[in-house]
């Protein structure tokens, strides 16, 4: 590791690309395994290839497999926003749920949810598109500007008013707490993948469109001056980033409910380690979003056992830690 933190950033990213794929069929590996009932790999590879209906083969197959490649669908999408807006705005703190993305999101789950009685993700999604992308408009519409501080302040504000939006929705409408209650925490678990089918587009539109921005968000880097020069409309391309965003936190909060501070981590560790060329960043974060989301879903599993903690919780811990960490060494 050593060796490969003195590399210079581009001779090393194709190491780096091979460890993040190794990582993440790794922690994909752990994620079917690990839970109340662990499974050695054997019977995981029995699951899911020579299935015959016994009981670890269905927890693997009607489980552990749909909650895994939610958690791959999930982590890649938040990924992939947090690091197009710490592109797009410069600001090095930027992230879906401290900006008020995932939280306006949620809020508009919460009111169709009270109001419509809407539970099942692909009714949920076009809510939580809108909420997504009226939460990012306020935010920069109450932070007046581009300074780290003063979006980050922006977005607590935000988010304080969407979780009252939706306390007051649970408050009005018991049947709703009943409904969101582990939701709202952001959780991967008790999902069918069939219900998700809904989503598959949102995700699909977003996670491409994000991969083809990176050749122009390397240019608007330059400035607004260089990059008209080089071809590139910078208006348009944040128009278009925050579409993205919208799609990609809309979809993963339809599916999962809010989850913080994965889009914040993961962009700063791969700048870290390839630089600031944002086709390498956007695609690494891809890989290694999952790897983070799905590593705290499984110790959040190992830690709460025979029960379970919720990722939600566990990358609230992790990811506060790492914000007082950013802040200090930014010195923000």
């Amino acid at each position: 590791m050593v060796m490969i933190a003195a590399a210079p950033a581009r001779t090393r990213r194709p190491l780096v690309l091979l460890g993040a794929v190794v990582a993440l069929v790794a922690v994909l590996l752990l994620s079917v395994a690990l839970g109340a009932n662990r499974l050695g790999l054997d019977a995981v590879l029995h699951a899911l290839f020579a299935y015959d209906g016994r009981y670890d083969d269905v927890v693997v197959r009607d489980s552990r497999l749909p909650r895994t490649l939610l958690g791959v669908l999930v982590g890649a999408a938040l990924g992939l926003a947090g690091a197009l807006m710490q592109a797009v705005t410069r600001n090095p703190i930027a992230d879906p749920g401290l900006l008020g993305v995932n939280y306006g999101a949620a809020a508009a789950n919460a009111l169709a949810n009270a109001a419509l009685g809407l539970t099942a993700p692909d009714g949920l999604v076009w809510f939580a598109f809108a909420g997504a992308v009226a939460g990012t408009a306020l935010v920069y519409a109450i932070g007046g500007g581009r300074s780290p501080v003063r979006l980050a302040l922006a977005g607590v504000a935000v988010q304080a008013l969407c979780v009252g939006v939706t306390q007051g929705m649970q408050v009005i409408n018991t049947h709703a707490l009943d409904r969101m209650r582990f939701w709202l925490v952001g959780s991967l678990a008790n999902r069918d993948l069939a219900a998700l089918d809904g989503l598959l587009p949102f995700f699909a539109a977003g996670l491409l469109g994000a991969l083809l921005l990176g050749r122009s968000l390397n240019a608007v880097a330059l400035g607004d001056a260089a990059a008209h020069g080089l071809g590139a409309n910078p208006r348009l391309v944040r128009l278009a980033s925050m579409v993205v965003v919208g799609l990609l936190c809309g979809a993963a909060t339809a599916a999962c409910g809010p989850i913080a501070f994965v889009g914040l981590m993961v962009p700063h560790l791969v700048r870290g380690l390839v630089g600031q060329d944002e086709r390498w960043v956007l695609g690494l974060s891809v890989l290694l979003a999952p790897v983070l989301l799905l590593g705290c879903d499984v110790l959040g599993r190992v830690l709460g056992s025979p029960g379970e903690l919720e990722v939600g919780v566990v990358t609230d811990v992790v990811g506060g830690l790492a914000f007082v960490y950013l802040v200090r060494r930014l010195r923000l």
